[in-house]
């Protein structure tokens, strides 16, 4: 395989570094991927701590024969200077630069432009749906990590999770701000996209029109209008998101349609890799230790891709 260092949006206010990884030369036009980041600001590899979930996939889907283009998040390069943007969204922040990553990949001689795919970690899964609908135009949709439900309501449940851990003192006080915070969250829709821009609900930064707007398009309107196949997986020790309001919350929605696949992993984390403490409150620890994306998950996601592969040779 071979790692090439690509621009995309190079037109654009806000060109982003990546790497597009084409397996070993043959006869046939490649499939391939744009790997879609999770929430707040990462590199191309997607690092969190001492992992590097995207450099994983991109090395093992391309020794399975599907090329992949991962980059540097927006927020990442120019998180500095669009901290003070108070109408930014994810349309800006995500969903924008996958739509790039898809047109560079169907203007490369060697993709078959047919059979480009969207890998959504996380937040990135969650917007998978509105990305291929928005101009990803994908072949298909792979939901890694993700929920149908609004990004709020899973703040709250991970903050709610972080309280039962805390001792009695503690949570006291984090009760307090807890019931702050989803006061804050249940009044967005109550506001105007004006007052939303100008009223922060998390740090200095992070304005109510950002969750307003994700939120006015959530994710099952895309996915109950959604005919193409998708993907969805989770690791059944995903502190982040849950399996019986996320994972079966994607069945409940799809699971009866034939363009759906589902499979959870067992002992595997968020990352898709081997869960450690498996605890909320031990976030940073869990994701210190080194480790790899499962083979299984990649090997996969490959097979699931590449059974489309012959389908317009028919």
């Amino acid at each position: 395989m071979v790692n090439e260092k690509i621009v995309i949006g190079t037109e654009t206010k806000y060109p982003l570094s990546g790497i597009l990884t084409i397996p070993d030369e043959t006869n046939e036009l490649f499939p391939a991927v744009v790997l879609v980041h999770g929430s707040g600001p990462a590199n191309m590899d997607e690092k969190i701590g001492n992992n590097y979930p995207f450099k994983d996939l991109a090395e093992g889907l391309s020794e399975n024969g599907i090329a992949v283009l991962r980059y540097d998040k927006r927020t990442f390069v120019y998180g500095k200077e669009m901290r003070n943007d108070t109408g930014l969204s994810v349309k800006e922040e995500t969903i924008e630069d996958a739509i790039l990553a898809s047109d560079y990949l169907r203007n490369d001689s060697r993709v078959d432009s047919n059979k480009i795919f969207i890998v959504g970690h996380s937040l990135g899964g969650m917007l998978a749906p509105r990305i291929d609908a928005e101009g990803g135009n994908f072949a298909g949709i792979i939901i890694m990590g993700g929920s149908p439900r609004n990004f709020e309501d899973i703040l709250m449940d991970q903050n709610n999770d972080v309280l039962h851990s805390l001792n009695k003192i503690l949570k006291i006080i984090a009760k307090k701000q807890i019931a702050k915070l989803s006061l804050k969250f249940d009044n967005i829709y109550n506001l105007s996209d004006e007052e939303a821009k100008t009223t922060t609900v998390l740090g200095k930064y992070t304005r109510a029109y950002y969750f307003k707007e994700m939120g006015e398009h959530p994710s099952t309107n895309y996915l109950s209008a959604l005919d193409k196949p998708v993907l969805i997986l989770q690791g059944d020790k995903d502190f982040h998101v849950s399996v019986e309001k996320d994972f079966e919350g994607y069945k409940r929605l799809l699971g009866d349609r034939p363009n759906a696949t589902f499979k959870l992993y067992p002992d595997l984390n968020h990352l898709f890799m081997p869960s450690v403490y498996g605890k909320i409150l031990k976030t940073k620890k869990e994701y210190k230790v080194a480790q790899n994306v499962d083979k299984q998950v990649i090997n996969d996601i490959s097979d699931w891709i590449l059974q489309f592969r012959n389908l317009n040779k028919m």
